[in-house]
């Protein structure tokens, strides 16, 4: 079992910055990597960034691209999004998520969510 606590969302204006944490707990050694999605009303959850424990490799949306970073801290089981330059269009619950195995940019590979914090952007 793996247990992931969000923190960090909220109300920005268009072109401000917000930084999303999610700590994990339990087995998290047999997680290979962690990744963000985000889900707006009426949308299907779709991916936005994915890092590897070990090798810190990075993946993003291209939505997303030179505007968001992923990061962690090993030691503190703790992965982090800084999000900048935020659009009206970045709206919605975002949900960090543990990948076990096959593809970091589906959701239906991910066996574990966190409950989802809300990130709206006023234009």
């Amino acid at each position: 079992q793996v247990q992931l606590v969000e923190s960090g969302g909220g109300l920005v204006q268009a072109g401000g910055s917000l930084r999303l944490s999610c700590a994990a707990s339990g087995r998290t050694f047999s997680s290979y990597a962690m990744g963000w999605f985000r889900q707006a009303p009426g949308k299907e959850r779709g991916f936005v960034a994915a890092i590897s424990w070990n090798s810190g490799r990075t993946y993003y949306a291209d939505s997303v691209k030179g505007r968001f970073t992923i990061s962690r801290d090993n030691a503190k089981n703790t992965v982090y999004l800084q999000m900048n330059s935020l659009k009206p269009e970045d709206t919605a619950v975002y949900y960090c998520a543990a990948h076990l195995g096959g593809s970091v940019y589906s959701n239906h590979d991910y066996s574990y969510w966190g409950q989802g914090t809300q990130v709206t952007v006023s234009s």
